[in-house]
């Protein structure tokens, strides 16, 4: 079954268990190199994997939950203890102290629902923890609502793709289809912003 992520996400899973689904998640979640690992795809994936008895499906949505939460937060610390040092030159044009600025105002303004809604748009997901600690929002309103943000993101894509094993005879079959338009399906929550934003 072929991914645009990854070329057989189903020996993946098979390969790597739930010690791999784990560290996926977790670095898909908030670490910088992260961005580019197949985090929809593979959890609805796995979800589907479940339902056919390759996987127990209580162990792997807590497992993959707790990644996500626990990844967020590495981000999170990363950027609230890498950002000031890195944000402080006046005519940088990537590091410059506006920018900073402006990243503490947006997390003032959008933060809570940034962070929820990150969670769906892939490679979104991975840095907007970092940028959360380097715009210095309160640790203890981030954990809210990335707990809040894991917990729907992570057991809803696992299970869905459970749900949807269990009911559609040979579900595996169309995981490509599936995919793509979990993928699309990804990218609403930005755009509707977006727009609604412009308007």
């Amino acid at each position: 079954m072929q991914s645009i992520f990854n070329p057989n996400l189903i020996a993946l899973i098979e390969i790597s268990g739930y010690l791999g689904l784990f560290t996926i998640v977790f670095a898909e979640s908030g670490l910088f190199f992260g961005f580019f690992l197949p985090g929809d795809s593979l959890l609805f994936t796995a979800g589907l994997l479940s339902s056919q008895g390759l996987l127990n499906i209580f162990y792997l949505v807590p497992l993959v939950v707790l990644g996500a939460i626990l990844g967020d937060s590495v981000g999170y610390w990363f950027g609230k203890k890498v950002g000031p040092k890195i944000f402080f030159h006046e005519h940088s044009f990537l590091f410059n102290k506006r920018h900073l600025e402006r990243t503490k105002s947006f997390y003032l303004k959008y933060g809570p629902r940034a962070i929820i809604l990150a969670r769906f748009v892939p490679i979104v997901r991975t840095f907007t923890p970092i940028f959360a600690g380097v715009g210095e929002m309160p640790y203890s309103m981030f954990l809210r609502y990335n707990v809040i943000g894991g917990v729907v993101w992570a057991a809803g894509a696992t299970l869905l793709g459970y749900f949807l094993g269990a009911v559609i005879p040979n579900a595996e079959n169309y995981l490509l289809p599936i995919v793509l338009v979990i993928i699309f399906v990804s990218f609403l929550p930005i755009i509707f912003e977006f727009w609604k934003n412009r308007k």
